[in-house]
């Protein structure tokens, strides 16, 4: 019986590159063509460059070379590459150099014949749910809903965080932070527990803003102190409405993105969703709400997985999840 990677045109231990291009940093796959099996991975850190023309390609592959091809190494450096996947931050609008320069630099460095590039919403969708109808809310500083009946995609929120990114961690800490304001103001809606946990974390109160507002990752610092909200929501209400708010967007985004398919299903995936209960609780209300009769499942897998998928569908012929001009592209 031949194998997959043989009805696709390529040897039996034919391999596969996934990668997942984060705000942490790079991740990299090497898994069997035939049936997705990972069989090495590796991590570079610190997040790509970006520059006028968007992503930068050339650091990018300054850490994926090196990396996939220390993988290829202690596998095997004889095993082709029929394919790679791509899934990064920024690919739908600062991926048009990536676009450009990876197919052919992939095909120079590895013989790979296609790649896929796409968001990393997409590869958390493909990692979460594969090729089935649905909705994935991927959440962690930031925060997106995607879905797909297999046919189009649905996108909510992933604005970033002055224009949207509701409910996500930078969400919840700014408004963690804002309520630790108020009470050391004395004005309404504060919370003396928020505040003694944000000067616990970062000194006199009054001295926040000159501490924050400079920052190039102000972002991740209000996002850091989600967990301080989550912490004080059993004893604490200003700090469990913070939570229940966010619940009901994360519920509105994934009711915005969910097909009107009988088979959708929803999952949610990321850092956010490991606050833990005082964050599920309400969301799991607010999702039987706004989509009622729709299951939450478990992912099954995360972007990294998802990226895998890909490279692994596109050996065999290509992808069930549908292409588009910004999220999704064979190249």
């Amino acid at each position: 019986m031949e194998s997959v990677s043989e009805r696709a045109g390529g040897p039996a231990d034919a391999v596969v590159v996934g990668i997942d291009s984060g705000g942490s940093g790079l991740r990299i796959a090497l898994a069997r063509a035939a049936d997705g099996t990972v069989l090495d991975r590796t991590a570079a850190p610190g997040p790509v460059r970006t520059g006028p023309g968007g992503i930068s390609a050339a650091h990018f592959l300054e850490s994926v070379l090196p990396a996939a091809a220390a993988l290829r190494a202690r596998a095997g450096e004889g095993r082709p590459v029929l394919a790679a996947a791509v899934g990064a931050a920024g690919m739908a609008t600062l991926g048009e150099e990536l676009r450009a320069v990876l197919p052919w630099a992939f095909a120079e460095a590895w013989g790979a014949r296609r790649t896929v590039l796409a968001a990393d919403a997409v590869t958390a969708y493909a990692g979460a749910l594969g090729a089935r109808p649905g909705a994935v809310v991927a959440g962690g500083t930031g925060l997106i809903a995607l879905g797909t009946d297999l046919t189009g995609w649905r996108r909510a929120d992933g604005w970033g965080h002055l224009l949207g990114d509701c409910g996500s961690g930078v969400w919840i800490g700014r408004a963690g932070l804002e309520a630790a304001m108020r009470a050391h103001d004395g004005r309404r809606g504060g919370s003396a527990a928020l505040l003694a946990r944000a000067e616990r974390l970062h000194g006199p109160a009054a001295g926040l803003p000159a501490a924050l507002y400079p920052r190039p990752d102000r972002p991740a610092v209000l996002a850091a102190f989600a967990p301080e909200v989550a912490a004080g929501a059993a004893d604490d209400p200003v700090a469990a409405g913070i939570l229940r708010r966010a619940a009901g967007h994360i519920a509105d985004a994934a009711e915005a993105a969910c097909p009107p398919d009988p088979a959708a299903v929803v999952a949610l995936t990321g850092g956010l969703f490991r606050l833990g209960e005082p964050l599920l609780a309400p969301l799991r209300a607010a999702l039987a709400d706004r989509l009622p009769g729709v299951p939450v499942v478990t992912p099954a897998g995360d972007p990294l997985d998802g990226a895998v998928a890909l490279a692994a569908a596109l050996a065999d012929g290509g992808t069930r999840l549908p292409e588009d001009p910004a999220l999704l592209r064979i190249l």
